[in-house]
């Protein structure tokens, strides 16, 4: 069995336009300060990384890790969830996804898409220049506003979605696969990947693809009320990336998982920061010690509630508390006895 790695800190909430938030080198002391390991870095802010030349140049990668490992830091992952909603948007939300796409493409959904497309090319080449396993990611969603059977659906409408949502991702599985690196799909209510049985449905599609894999984050099971610790029970060979990141659903006589509409402070359903919400993080560290999980426990900080940086520094031990460091022998090792294939024949008694 493997330790998992962490903690690590998905930046992409807290990047910003003021110091230390609006340079790599500047969030990257902020991280290191308050004890993570490893950054999860949002490839698609100039502020902190450059996608296109990371791609084409080994050299930038090896200057952003070495400017990392002086910090004590590398990159778990990169992550492209911007770009990989883009490669499948349903039209009722082209607006308020095409401020996601590069400013020369908004505006016109077929350019916007083929460019979705190529950053994510981008991201496998500038994935293996960096030297990472995993790559984490949206899978856009075609058929997300059709997920309640009212009206009620045309037949194969979800089949024919699902049908062209793989067409487009194949190929980007192809380019991941060439070199070497996984793709994880974050499965997240709002992608046409949200829970175990869209993630199969997709899967057949794409043939079993190896590298068509997950992230797993456990607050978005607790939202739709799906049980997070059975989902690795079935899954824990396709989870790659994990996302560390708290939850609480208290429905009421007035509300429950659709949330009414509400802001995420009155939803029964609400993201929190680490600790304050109802997942319970020691069986999910365990679970992951068991299936030899390979890879980062990375803080996602969301919260409605508390401050970022309060979460993030509170994060930070609570990620390295539950680390599982896993045991190199069995406990009742020293009761053993050794081989003895005699004895053991007598005992079954052959």
């Amino acid at each position: 069995m493997r330790t998992i790695k962490g903690p690590g800190i998905f930046l992409a909430q807290f990047a910003g336009d003021a110091a230390p938030f609006d340079s790599l080198d500047g969030i990257a002391d902020w991280a290191a300060g308050l004890g993570y390991k490893g950054v999860q870095i949002p490839s698609w802010d100039a502020r902190l990384f450059d996608l296109a030349a990371a791609a084409d140049s080994k050299d930038y990668c090896d200057d952003i890790a070495g400017r990392l490992a002086e910090r004590g830091l590398v990159i778990t992952e990169l992550s492209t969830h911007l770009q990989g909603q883009l490669v499948a948007v349903h039209p009722a939300y082209d607006a308020q996804f095409d401020a996601f796409a590069a400013p020369h493409v908004r505006g016109d959904p077929a350019a916007r898409q083929r460019w979705a497309v190529e950053q994510l090319g981008l991201a496998a080449r500038a994935s293996r220049n960096l030297g990472l396993a995993a790559h984490a990611t949206f899978s856009g969603a075609l058929a997300w506003p059709y997920f309640y059977p009212w009206p009620q659906r045309p037949a194969g409408l979800v089949e024919d979605a699902f049908d062209e949502l793989a067409r487009r991702w194949r190929p980007i599985l192809d380019r991941f696969e060439d070199n070497g690196v996984d793709l994880a799909f974050e499965i997240h209510p709002g992608e046409d990947l949200h829970d175990g049985v869209t993630f199969e449905m997709f899967l057949d599609r794409v043939g079993g693809h190896a590298r068509a894999n997950m992230l797993y984050d456990p607050s978005h099971f607790v939202l739709q009320q799906l049980d997070y610790l059975a989902f690795l029970d079935i899954y824990n060979a396709r989870v790659k990336c994990f996302h560390v990141k708290d939850a609480e659903f208290t429905p009421s006589g007035r509300s429950g998982v659709y949330g009414g509409y509400q802001s995420w402070v009155d939803r029964p359903g609400r993201f929190r920061s680490l600790g304050d919400g109802q997942v319970d993080f020691k069986a999910i560290f365990s679970k992951m010690a068991q299936y030899d999980f390979p890879g980062w426990a990375v803080l996602e900080w969301e919260c409605a509630l508390k401050h970022p940086e309060q979460g993030a520094a509170e994060g930070a031990p609570f990620i390295a508390d539950h680390i599982i460091c896993v045991t190199e022998r069995a406990f009742d090792d020293f009761a053993a006895g050794g081989a003895d294939r005699a004895l053991n024949a007598r005992l079954m008694g052959i």
